[in-house]
């Protein structure tokens, strides 16, 4: 009995492996596929490997050991996938953003401008460096992610900061309509990419709180289930918020966002599918009513309506949306022309789109170079680490982690498929950038420090709970017992 006892006590207390080792292997590979997709676009443009092969190469394999080993170090519980599939696509994004980069200097030197052309490839590895920085930041300084439950309004106010600084006059900036960036020190900052961050931790901790109160104290009235008018407030305050952010900013993906993510942590909570019903409903009846005396939205409308239309009126001189129109018919045919399978990296044309080929739309370039099947599998790999972060909330212990993990993917799968679907014509444009894929520090180091709470989170909940100590009765009975 004795030994029987202390082999069940050895077995529990081995637990689970941390799968360290396979993430390091995920990593090798998902540092030498954007190596191999540098190389090829060198020989595609230029006939021969590009200078920068060794130096991208080593730059991205140090950026993505540390991180491992920290990961190892500070979260060895945490899921092994997680950090693979964002050092791929950030690995990606580079190789594109440096392709742009080229066709850009060879358009340049053929109009003997060549003295004027700044690249963004160099400063978007800076962006991703200060970006991994934060997330080895998150893990080594956030030790429990329920220490961010006491900060619950904290981050709400902080969270309404970061949303009015575009708005502050000599601070904001507006770009083609939008008033979604800050100038600092001569960079430009997009502040809501922080605060999906931030008003995610005020979502978990007042839905954790909230969240009987939302479930069961209602009232049914057409078939769906209200809450009680105090527990609808901060609802309702919510929803004006994003409309708000959406009539003065002009900025539509960051209220979709906005609200989106807060609906998806209602139903979570609360488990009533009546959440989904309403929140759709509060949000067409807000997103119609503001495009209906909003000049920029209704310019992005129709641009999406009938892209080529509004361009050949803009051509004319009949309306100004010539910026939106052009941008979107460019992308549409780039995605044409890749096909099924693409032209091949470094053999497309879509920085033939003005003002944002390497940011907004980015994901054209994907489309006519990869084609229908690289598409694909950017989007899969977006989908993995979506279901990854609700696998992690499903796995967590304690219902704030439940609910900010899964409050962080859902912003995560709503930034994608914004963004996807405004670049391929399937809901109107917004503005947001492809995460890790796009160029902009904004976005990249939000990000980061994004899947940094996520395997902070996914550490704890994956770490295998303590072997329980023998009780004392059960030590007197093995004694006793002959």
């Amino acid at each position: 009995m004795s030994s029987s006892t202390t082999h069940t006590s050895t077995i529990g207390a081995i637990g689970a492996p941390s799968r360290r080792n396979t993430e390091l292997a995920l990593l090798a590979f998902a540092v030498v596929i954007p190596v191999f997709a540098y190389a090829n676009v060198g020989l595609a443009i230029d006939g021969s490997l590009p200078a920068g092969l060794l130096g991208y190469g080593l730059g991205l394999g140090l950026l993505a050991g540390v991180a491992h080993i920290v990961v190892r170090r500070f979260a060895p519980y945490a899921d092994p996938l997680l950090l693979p599939i964002a050092t791929l696509l950030n690995g990606l994004g580079l190789v594109i953003i440096w392709r742009l980069d080229q066709s850009e200097r060879l358009q340049q030197l053929a109009k003997s401008q060549y003295g004027s052309f700044s690249p963004d490839a160099p400063n978007q590895l800076m962006y991703s460096a200060i970006g991994i920085a934060l997330f080895v930041g998150v893990l080594m300084l956030l030790k429990d992610h329920r220490i961010l439950q006491r900060y619950t309004y904290i981050s709400m106010v902080g969270a309404l900061i970061l949303l009015l600084l575009p708005l502050v006059p000599g601070l904001g900036m507006n770009v083609f309509g939008a008033k979604i960036w800050i100038s600092v020190g001569g960079f430009s900052i997009q502040p809501g990419e922080f605060a999906k961050i931030v008003i995610a931790v005020f979502f978990a901790g007042y839905l954790m709180v909230k969240r009987d109160a939302l479930a069961l104290a209602s009232r049914r009235f057409m078939g769906l289930y209200l809450p009680r008018g105090r527990d609808l407030g901060p609802i309702i305050v919510v929803w004006v918020m994003s409309i708000l952010i959406l009539v003065f900013e002009t900025d539509l993906g960051t209220s979709l966002l906005f609200f989106g993510m807060f609906v998806v942590m209602l139903y979570i909570a609360t488990e009533r599918t009546s959440w989904i019903v309403f929140g759709l409903l509060m949000s067409a009846v807000g997103a119609v009513g503001v495009a209906s005396f909003e000049p920029h939205i209704q310019t992005r409308v129709q641009a999406w309506l009938d892209p080529m239309r509004e361009f050949m009126l803009s051509r004319a001189g009949t309306n100004d949306g010539i910026i939106h129109s052009e941008q979107a018919m460019q992308a549409l045919w780039a995605f044409g022309s890749g096909g099924v399978l693409g032209t091949g990296l470094g053999q497309g044309h879509s920085d033939l789109i003005k003002f944002a080929a390497n940011s907004d739309f980015v994901l054209a370039t994907f489309g006519e170079e990869l084609g229908l099947a690289g598409i694909m599998a950017i989007l899969l790999l977006y989908g993995l680490i979506a279901e990854r972060g609700l696998r992690t909330a499903l796995a967590a212990r304690d219902p704030f982690g439940k609910l900010l993990a899964a409050g962080l993917s859902g912003a995560f799968a709503i930034q994608v498929f914004v963004v996807a679907g405004g670049v391929m014509g399937l809901i109107p444009l917004t503005g947001m950038t492809m995460p890790f894929l796009a160029y902009g520090g904004s976005s990249v180091i939000a990000n980061w420090a994004l899947i940094g709470i996520l395997i902070r989170i996914s550490d704890t909940a994956r770490r295998p709970a303590p072997a329980p100590a023998p009780s004392p009765d059960a030590e007197m009975t093995q004694v006793v017992r002959p």
